[in-house]
């Protein structure tokens, strides 16, 4: 994958192994987004109105890019602000009674329990699942499932660890338990492939900042098609309504117009955005990126990453460094965890290797962490023996 590495001039001054955190943007993406501008900026079209139309489709652009990524088709994918505003719109929609309990996990990051939480107001309760050595595994949720557990909401890679869980494990579970399967993505996408055909779940959140190079405040949510009739959409906007004949162009102009009608829906998981002018910067950028990955191909991508962190766990080994990861082969993601000592020197180790412009992150969750290295593709094998160096030199304090 070296020849990615001339999409992200962010790399020239820099050893960037951090995109778990968020990640640098490629120049293709950030191409699209000048040329979006400079159409802003002008208005080449004969009227606004037009103009306005042009650039909800160049927008719409993103939902098959989005779609291609899992296995989805279009009309599943929902253009959103960040897995945040994806995980709150799924937490929003389901139909939920008091004293109906959610299921979590004790290593998520907190935003997958943030909207449950909100929901206790509601009588809605939550149950936490230990972690097993640092693993999430499928039948330690299911010895929690109670007659009242309605959700289940979970990372297909943990952010402090790095650790893949058995998404099929749960997709058979929930399945066959009747509990809506809730997933963010946002760790694995870009990194590891996906597939929600092969894979089925109710919805997935997955924001564009990480591990897809789109830090442009745009991501999607996909909302399986047979799940989308049982939800209850949170929002309502125009361009969540079916589009009028002749198109919202010719619509306005009618005078016979009245606001309050009974309006028609789209029976799409566009129906959960806000169906107002929204970010057409980030849905172009994401686009553009997801288009680099494409052309990549995500089985190379993911060979690359595989023989990174083989090389990042041999080093460490090596060295005698602490590895907090799990390693089985089909739990392993783009993320290496590794740890000096306690927290204090994980984050003085860290902060030398900024020093040496080598970044990456310390997380930590339910006393789980460390040193957090993210693999992507368009880091090399010198990146990894430059952290390697950085590491053997740097005396822990």
């Amino acid at each position: 994958m070296i020849h990615a590495r001339q999409h992200f001039p962010g790399l020239l001054d820099k050893t960037f192994l951090d995109a778990a955190c968020v990640s640098l943007a490629p120049r293709p993406a950030v191409e699209a987004i000048d040329k979006f501008l400079d159409l802003a900026m002008i208005c080449p079209l004969a009227s606004s109105t037009h103009h306005h139309i042009f650039m909800d489709e160049m927008r719409a652009a993103a939902r098959p890019a989005c779609a291609a990524l899992i296995g989805a088709h279009p009309d599943e994918i929902a253009l959103v602000e960040s897995t945040t505003h994806g995980l709150s719109l799924a937490a929003d929609a389901i139909p939920l009674q008091a004293a109906d309990r959610v299921l979590l996990s004790d290593l998520e990051f907190l935003q997958v329990a943030v909207p449950w939480t909100q929901k206790k107001i509601d009588g809605i309760e939550i149950d936490v699942v230990p972690n097993h050595k640092g693993e999430v595994r499928a039948e330690d949720f299911e010895a929690c499932i109670t007659p009242r557990t309605r959700v289940i909401a979970i990372s297909t890679v943990q952010w402090t660890n790095g650790y893949r869980l058995d998404l099929a494990a749960f997709s058979r579970l929930c399945g066959e338990r009747g509990i809506w399967l809730i997933v963010d993505a946002i760790q694995q996408l870009g990194a590891i492939p996906l597939s929600v055909r092969e894979t089925p779940v109710d919805i997935l959140a997955c924001g564009g900042h990480k591990w897809l190079n789109s830090p442009f405040g745009c991501g999607f949510l996909y909302i399986n098609r047979e799940s989308q009739a049982r939800l209850h959409p949170p929002t309502a906007g125009y361009l969540d309504i079916e589009d009028p004949d002749g198109g919202w162009g010719e619509y306005f102009q009618a005078p016979s117009i009245m606001p309050v009608q009974n309006y028609e829906y789209v029976q799409t998981a566009r129906r959960f955005e806000t169906g107002g002018t929204a970010n057409y910067p980030g849905a172009i950028g994401l686009a553009a990126s997801l288009k680099l990955i494409q052309d990549l191909g995500a089985e190379k991508i993911e060979m690359h990453i595989r023989g990174l962190t083989d090389s990042l766990l041999k080093g460490l080994d090596a060295l005698g460094i602490e590895v907090i990861t799990p390693r089985a082969p089909q739990n392993r993601s783009g993320i290496v965890t590794l740890s000096v000592g306690t927290a204090v020197q994980n984050v003085g180790l860290m902060t030398r290797l900024q020093e040496r412009k080598i970044l990456v992150s310390v997380r930590y969750t339910s006393h789980v962490g460390g040193i957090r290295v993210s693999c992507h593709f368009y880091n090399s094998q010198e990146d990894i023996e430059r952290l390697l160096e950085a590491v053997r030199e740097t005396p822990v304090i």
